[in-house]
């Protein structure tokens, strides 16, 4: 199966020293991000020293696939040969709820980009043979909140 976004030569390397653990959490479905071995602070994915306690201990561990968007935009670039669509797709960055800021684009192809705040669920396209993050959005959620928090709706007649 295809990737939606990109072709298959753009995969990521999976024997990368720094992004391996990633690679390999999803493989099997899952999403591995690095903490600080010394003191368990989220790091960024290519971050090998502690801004808390400056520790140089990185350790890989399961995350919750579940966050929110923190920033979007529509990219209207299309690079022949390399991107597949042909319309703007959406580039997310994506607060997880472990504290990791990931960028990813969404699960399956969209025209339109997420809002902020809205509740994602990662999952896994595969570019070539290799699974990479993306997020789908969580709009039952949005939905359920509206009900559950109905102070959160405008009232009629509000502009």
């Amino acid at each position: 199966m295809s990737d939606w976004l990109v072709v298959d030569e753009l995969a990521p390397d999976v024997a990368d020293a720094v992004l391996a653990p990633l690679y390999e959490a999803a493989a099997r479905g899952e999403l591995s991000m690095p903490f600080c071995g010394a003191c368990g602070v989220p790091l960024e994915l290519d971050q090998d020293v502690c801004d808390a306690c400056r520790a140089r201990e990185v350790a890989w561990r399961g995350v919750e696939p579940r966050g929110i968007v923190h920033s979007s935009t529509l990219v209207h670039r299309r690079e022949a040969g390399l991107i597949l669509v042909d319309h703007p797709y959406p580039v997310l960055d994506v607060e997880l709820d472990s504290g990791h800021r990931v960028v990813m684009t969404t699960l399956t192809s969209s025209t339109t980009a997420p809002g902020i705040g809205d509740p994602v669920e990662v999952g896994f396209r595969h570019v070539g043979s290799t699974a990479v993050p993306a997020a789908r959005v969580v709009r039952a959620q949005l939905a359920e909140e509206k009900i559950t928090h109905p102070e959160a709706t405008i009232p009629e007649g509000s502009s």
